[in-house]
């Protein structure tokens, strides 16, 4: 027996309909029919009579009705006195400047709102320095890029974007259209992070595997420097759609890459459970729950949700 079952008597009881009972509860007809004659059976007795104007208890349905209000109000009273129980403690979580852009305040608001008493440090940068501090313990948890097997205890495929070539409207040699493979890029200035950028590692495994040459003028480490510079028409660049929300999109053009192959997959790395406190526990639950409403909402322009949700359209 279970308490779905108890709230879906409950609801055809106060519904006197199976078909109004099972359009509250988002339920086929046929399926909530299944359940009220499992729970009869379970308790080898007749709890609903069937009549032309719905369905009315019977006299052992009627003793069950209200027991069964009691027991959901004891089910609910126990789930608030859980959900109001102050958690606290310390969390330190890493992302990236592009990651940061979208998930930074949205991660924060989940976090006051449902542990108001954690004491939320979030660190911002490049991918290898966030590897780096989680490895020696600076961190709890990260959002890391591409697939290094030492990041950490636990890791878990989170999201994957879509990669855009980025300039200021009017770029010489700026492709035209909705979408353009890697391949036509190859004349085109780039400025880039790094190695240290998971992004640059990402496109240098894609370029070497297919053979293809791209032409990258200058190397730029911060984010908001390098969208500056593409901004100025200095450069173009190969960001996700996020380096345009964080920079703004005033005299930027962006035109997603249409090779398959070539996205940008995150993952939530954290030490192990054993580490990890109650607080960063509860975190590593927030920032998967958060991915997963930005992707299903669409507030995440280009990725798609590796955690089990929905994935967002890509921005054309």
């Amino acid at each position: 027996m279970e308490i779905r079952q108890f709230r879906y008597f409950v609801c055809v009881v106060r519904q006197g309909s199976l078909g109004k009972a099972a359009r509250e509860l988002g339920l086929v007809p046929s399926t909530l029919s299944q359940q009220i004659s499992r729970l009869e059976s379970e308790l080898s007795t007749r709890l609903l009579q069937r009549t032309r104007q719905g369905v009315v208890p019977t006299d052992a349905g009627i003793a069950f009705f209200r027991q069964a209000q009691l027991a959901l109000r004891n089910v609910d009273e126990a789930v608030r006195s859980a959900q109001s129980a102050r958690l606290a403690g310390h969390v330190s979580v890493g992302l990236a400047p592009t990651t940061a852009s979208v998930v930074a305040l949205p991660l924060i608001m989940a976090m006051r709102q449902q542990y108001p008493d954690v004491r939320f440090h979030l660190v911002e940068s490049l991918s290898g320095h966030l590897a780096a501090m989680l490895k020696s313990r600076q961190l709890d948890l990260a959002i890391l890029f591409g697939d290094e097997p030492n990041w950490g205890c636990s890791v878990m495929p989170l999201f994957e974007e879509s990669l855009y070539v980025m300039a200021r409207t009017g770029f010489p040699g700026f492709p035209a259209g909705p979408s353009v493979p890697l391949a036509r890029l190859g004349k085109l200035p780039l400025a880039m992070p790094t190695h240290v950028h998971g992004l640059r590692n990402v496109l240098a495994t894609a370029a070497d595997r297919h053979a293809l040459g791209l032409n990258i003028v200058m190397e730029i480490d911060s984010l908001a420097v390098l969208m500056e510079v593409v901004a100025a028409g200095l450069a173009a660049t190969i960001q996700p759609d996020a380096a345009i929300s964080r920079a703004g999109r005033l005299h930027l053009q962006a035109v997603r890459i249409s090779d398959e192959w070539l996205t940008r997959r995150g993952y939530l790395v954290s030490l192990s459970d054993e580490e990890l406190s109650p607080a960063a526990l509860a975190a590593r639950v927030i920032m998967r729950n958060v991915i997963r409403n930005l992707a299903a909402k669409g507030d995440w322009v280009g990725v798609s949700d590796l955690s089990g949700g929905a994935a967002a359209h890509p921005r054309t």
